[in-house]
């Protein structure tokens, strides 16, 4: 079923929903199912299976010479929404990134979850690998999560990358990243919501946020959405800060500010059993506001950890 059609169905009632990294190479499936397991209690309408695209490392050839080779330390995102739905009987949704492939790969890769009777994906141009500066498209690849969008629907429309005597269509549903406090290389929050309107009239259905610990950047966030026109549902995305260290780490990484509150009552935390307490204490307040206010889904980042996400589901839903 699509992302679309649940929230109709859901009629107003906030649902719950999760997103699930791929295991590292060489671990089993079942390292999914032990996070998923304790979650399946509070009926989640779909799960989000991201994606991590490649890495570089250079092996020295022992002559001056280095020799470029690619890893992927995360692969098996097909697989691993396939045995979601058999398993579990819900909807998966693979994250398709721009990083790391070229648009015949991509059409291939929308053509094997269309089999598989995947029908919602969502469109990220993904992030620079670590050894750029900058985010850097493959060659015949895309450089925009809009030129992707635009490729999900030409495919929703039978329209392949070349001419087939028979084309039939895709039916995606589409949902795109939005960012409450701006893209990191955007730079105004104004300026980022006009892409991100753009990726609408290219065939987005709906939005789901980056992370943030302030409710008041998502509902002015959502306001200026409004106000450009753009109407199609958007889910906020929540992760509980669970160690002293994600006071660093999550501003840098996913440019999203940790509200002074929160950040005092961390400081004062002896050790991190306490830092996660607290980061649960606080997700559970953001999702009760969340909810009050009528989102259509609370969704959060479990980043392969289920327990704290039980407690403050248990206490939302």
């Amino acid at each position: 079923m699509k992302i679309t059609d649940h929230i109709k169905n859901a009629k107003g009632k906030t649902q719950f929903t999760f997103e699930i990294l791929p295991p590292v190479k060489g671990h089993s499936v079942q390292t999914i199912f032990d996070n998923i397991d304790p979650l399946m209690e509070f009926n989640p309408p779909f799960i989000d299976v991201t994606y991590h695209r490649e890495e570089f490392v250079y092996n020295d050839l022992g002559n001056g010479l280095l020799q470029k080779k690619v890893i992927r330390k995360r692969p098996g995102t097909v697989g691993i929404c396939a045995a979601l739905q058999n398993k579990y009987n819900v909807d998966a949704v693979p994250h398709i990134l721009c990083g790391g492939f070229t648009k015949e790969i991509t059409e291939n890769l929308l053509i094997d979850l269309d089999f598989l009777g995947i029908n919602n994906v969502v469109a990220l141009r993904g992030d620079a690998v670590k050894s750029e500066t900058y985010f850097s498209p493959n060659k015949d690849g895309h450089a925009y999560a809009s030129q992707l969008v635009n490729q999900i629907s030409d495919l929703n429309k039978g329209k392949y990358l070349e001419e087939l005597e028979i084309s039939t269509k895709t039916d995606f549903c589409i949902g795109v990243a939005g960012y409450p406090e701006k893209h990191m290389e955007a730079p105004s929050l104004e300026s980022d919501i006009h892409f991100l309107k753009e990726k609408i009239k290219l065939g987005a259905d709906y939005i789901v946020t980056q992370m943030f610990f302030d409710n008041s950047k998502f509902f002015e966030f959502k306001q200026m959405c409004e106000e450009k026109g753009i109407n199609v549902p958007i889910i906020p995305g929540l992760k509980p800060i669970s160690t002293k260290k994600q006071l660093n780490i999550l501003p840098h990484r996913f440019h999203c500010d940790i509200p002074e509150p929160l950040i005092k009552e961390i400081i004062k935390c002896q050790d991190n059993s306490q830092v996660n307490q607290v980061g649960i204490e606080w997700c559970i307040q953001q999702s009760k506001e969340l909810m009050d206010k009528g989102v259509p889904f609370l969704h959060y980042y479990s980043m392969g950890k289920a327990l704290n996400i039980k407690k403050i589901a248990s206490q939302v839903f």
